[in-house]
C-alpha cells in the first residue's frame, strides 16, 4: 500500500502562485512514476503533470505556468504553479502510477490517490 498526503493549496488571486506538496509513505518501490490531476465542480478529473521515469509530461492548459518537481529523499513530489488563473480553480489529486501501459493521461492509470487539497483563484 502506498499512501499520499497533499498539503499547500490556498485561495489565491488571480496572476499569483502555488506551490502544492505530495507526501508519499508506504510501498513506494511498487509504483511507477507520479502525476497531478485535477477536479472542478461537475467536471470530470483531468490529468495536469507527470513525472515518470525521470521524463515530465504537461497538459497544455497548463505548459509554461506549472512544474512538477520531486525530491526522492523526502518522497515528495511538488507541483509549482505560477500565472494562476480563475479557471485553475479545482480540487488538486496526486496519484501514483500502477504498472503496465497506461496512458499516462488516464486516471485508470493510477493505483493510489491523496485526499486532495483545494486551489482556489480568484478574479
Amino acid at each position: 500500500q502506498v499512501q499520499l498526503v497533499e498539503s499547500g493549496g490556498g485561495l489565491v488571486q488571480a496572476g499569483g502562485s502555488l506551490r502544492l506538496s505530495c507526501a508519499a509513505s508506504g510501498r513506494t518501490d511498487s509504483t511507477y512514476g507520479m502525476a497531478w490531476f485535477r477536479q472542478a465542480p461537475g467536471l470530470e478529473r483531468e490529468f495536469v503533470a507527470s513525472w515518470i521515469g525521470g521524463s515530465t509530461n504537461y497538459a497544455d492548459s497548463v505548459k509554461g505556468r506549472f512544474t512538477i518537481s520531486t525530491d526522492n529523499a523526502k518522497r515528495t513530489v511538488y507541483l509549482q504553479m505560477n500565472s494562476l488563473k480563475p479557471e485553475d480553480t479545482a480540487v488538486y489529486y496526486c496519484a501514483a502510477r500502477r504498472p503496465g501501459s497506461w496512458p499516462i493521461m488516464v486516471p485508470q492509470g493510477y493505483a493510489y490517490w491523496g485526499q486532495g487539497t483545494q486551489v482556489t483563484v480568484s478574479s
